[in-house]
């Protein structure tokens, strides 16, 4: 068993490839998650780049490869369902429109989870309550009632984490609405894909269906423009009610998508936002993946900012005698450019989408994009940061210490 204590909150994508790392460089390990158990299915999420490469050092990429969803690619289509654009899946070495590894988030989850489960304590059902630290560790009440003390606290807890709230402050000083909300939703698949996406776009409103690895399945994902966003994330039926308000009279699949609504088992609906911070820890707390610096899903890179960043976090935190404030700077330093050039591309690619044509254009040709830049900061988004190899850090390996 490890000498450092470390709780982390969220056992999605980011806290259990925390886990993993942690666990290799010596730590004992405790994930509390809210739900009482993994939470299947949810929207395909795509790795890319240095994202790729930190999924092969954690030994993973055949269990991971093994569950993608092996889209073929993507047909952009008109109101008819006339193909207007094709995308494949080896474009750009695997790292473009569609990533060769696009796989569900729950099944991702589900690797993580089934490469961790022996080494690190899994605590579903229960959140942390209060805490308190001082210097040398944190004090964490779980609302079960039960007591602990640990070394390092790290909430991976997604975009409404309630770590952040209970410890930086109120959420809506850190999220960044982008004018855009998002629903997706599992529906029969009556459409007749067989191993391609299909997306339909109109002034702001967008619809599409991807194919999952059940055929008899598929996901339908739905966004429209919206300037802000008030309803609650957790109440389904007003989302279900305003989805339906904005998505009326929308072309394509859009009406054949909506008459499922009702029967979908995993709806999903929420703002696409970002979330903004100057600093990722307070003390002995941090942040890791949306709770931190989510990108928004429009930047296809929540997944590969989750993953490189847990990589980070556990290595500089090592590296640095487990000391916090040495261990969360460098962490910081390494993250913030690749963190930005995602953020950028998220920011970016709402404003496409969201933007309508005008109507009675002026004389003056639109100025032709940068494309030089445009160039540079894909390299930044997907090529990521540097990944040392932390020679003379602990690395058991994938086993991991046993509890």
């Amino acid at each position: 068993m490890g000498d450092i204590k470390v709780l982390v909150t969220g056992a999605s994508i980011a806290g259990p490839a925390l886990a993993h790392w942690l666990c290799r460089r010596g730590a004992e390990v405790t994930v509390v998650e809210q739900a009482p158990a993994l939470r299947p299915g949810g929207q395909a999420v795509d790795a890319r780049g240095v994202a790729k490469e930190v999924i092969r050092r954690m030994g993973l990429d055949a269990a991971v490869r093994a569950a993608c969803t092996n889209t073929a690619g993507a047909y952009s289509v008109d109101a008819e369902g006339s193909v207007l654009e094709t995308h494949r899946a080896e474009d750009n070495d695997g790292d473009g429109y569609v990533s060769e590894i696009e796989i569900l988030r729950g099944d991702l989850a589900q690797v993580l989870y089934d490469d961790t489960s022996q080494q690190v304590e899994y605590v579903f059902g229960d959140r942390i309550a209060e805490l308190a630290q001082d210097a040398d560790g944190v004090d964490v009440t779980f609302a079960s009632g039960e007591e602990r003390r640990f070394d390092l606290v790290i909430g991976a807890d997604g975009l409404h984490s309630a770590l952040r709230g209970m410890v930086f402050g109120p959420r809506e000083r850190y999220l960044r609405h982008l004018g855009l909300v998002l629903a997706f939703f599992t529906v029969p698949n009556e459409f007749g894909l067989d191993g391609w996406m299909y997306d339909y776009q109109d002034a702001g409103r967008w619809a599409g269906l991807r194919p999952v690895p059940d055929a008899t399945k598929a996901i339908a994902m739905l966004s429209f423009p919206a300037a802000d966003f008030e309803i609650d994330h957790r109440d389904v039926e007003a989302q279900k009610r305003l989805l339906r308000e904005q998505m009326a009279g929308f072309g394509w699949e859009t009406a054949r998508i909506l008459a499922h609504l009702d029967d979908s088992p995993d709806f999903y609906l929420d703002q696409v936002a970002q979330v903004v911070m100057e600093d990722w820890h307070d003390g002995r707390v941090g942040l890791l993946g949306d709770a931190a610096f989510s990108a928004s899903p429009m930047s296809g890179a929540g997944t590969g900012l989750a993953l490189v960043g847990a990589y980070l976090l556990a290595g500089e935190l090592a590296a640095a005698g487990w000391d916090p404030e040495a261990g969360f700077a460098g962490y910081r330093e390494r993250m913030r450019d690749y963190v930005e050039a995602n953020q950028e591309i998220g920011r970016m690619h709402v404003q496409m989408l969201t933007a309508t044509p005008d109507p009675e254009p002026g004389p003056e040709p639109s100025p032709e994009p940068d494309m030089e830049h445009f160039t540079a900061l894909i390299e930044r988004a997907v090529g990521g940061p540097e990944l040392p190899e932390y020679d003379g850090v602990p690395d058991a390996g994938r086993s991991g210490p046993s509890r």
